[in-house]
């Protein structure tokens, strides 16, 4: 039996290029300790990200890691589940690259109840192409490309997602690693779409105070209640005056995943006595 695994030996040998200060380095050192919690083994975890600071992540982690194209982070994750269910899978993106380009995937990932597990580090900014508004940069902050202020509203994922039929919505705050780590094991081990909004501030950016700003808003959530009540879930959404950590909504329900097993494959098999008739499935999309 090969000995466990620790925090450790889970890094790869890049060193990480952040900015000092930077929320990320906080969510990177929880989602070590969140493998080791889990023991995930390298050969059979994949990570996956799109581009953008946060989507640095995948090369300072030991496991299959790929660094993909702008916003395409969930149909890549999507193809290495369903090609290898038994991996565990993690998305990672930034603001920029989930809620931008990357937004018309989010919804039919939650709707189809992916097994994989989606993480957003949103720092309110586009950080790596040097500050421009992203879709969750408040409304009024001057950034490169709001010089008068931010005119759009600010999307609010967390309500998205949940009308988005996600089965499990978290959301977490780099400054507290240690709550970072509970709500990744968590959504980690739920079976369906997970996702989890990290606030991640930038220092750089968004200024040095963000930290503290973060702190004062902060609420924790009460484990006990009726996570799967998703009018409450609404309520904890809408209520943007505090910034609400923890589980706000999960619902067990099945994974794409078990569907197909299910009601394709298993019908299909049992149709054709185990052997497929390839002849009788073609005449199917024959005009």
């Amino acid at each position: 039996m090969s000995e466990a695994m620790k925090a450790a030996d889970y890094k790869s040998e890049l060193k990480p290029i952040w900015c000092p200060g930077c929320g990320d380095f906080g969510f990177l050192n929880a989602m070590l300790k969140a493998m080791e919690e889990l023991q995930l083994q390298p050969e059979n975890t994949a990570l996956c990200s799109g581009i953008g600071c946060s989507s640095r992540l995948p090369g300072y982690i030991k496991a299959y890691s790929f660094n993909g194209i702008h916003g395409r982070v969930l149909p890549f994750a999507t193809g290495v589940k369903m090609s290898r269910p038994e991996t565990t899978v993690i998305a990672v993106g930034g603001d920029g690259d989930g809620y931008s380009i990357g937004a018309g995937h989010i919804g039919h990932a939650a709707r189809k109840n992916i097994d994989i597990t989606y993480v957003v580090l949103d720092n309110n900014i586009y950080g790596l192409t040097k500050g421009q508004a992203s879709p969750t940069t408040p409304l009024g902050v001057k950034t490169k490309t709001t010089y008068y202020g931010n005119m759009g509203t600010t999307l609010n994922p967390v309500r998205m997602l949940i009308a988005y039929k996600a089965s499990f919505v978290a959301r977490t705050f780099s400054g507290d690693p240690k709550h970072v780590q509970k709500m990744l094991v968590e959504a980690i081990q739920h079976p369906g779409f997970s996702f989890i909004e990290v606030l991640s501030p930038c220092v750089t950016f968004r200024g040095s105070d963000q930290f503290k700003l973060i702190r004062e808003k902060v609420v924790y959530l009460d484990d006990d209640r009726d996570l799967s009540d998703e009018v409450k879930a609404f309520d904890i959404a809408n209520d943007e005056d505090k910034l609400t950590l923890g589980v706000i909504y999960k619902q067990i329900r099945p994974t794409y995943g078990d569907v197909i097993r299910h009601n394709v494959i298993e019908r299909a098999r049992a149709a054709s006595n185990g052997t497929p008739d390839i002849d009788a499935l073609l005449k199917q999309f024959q005009p």
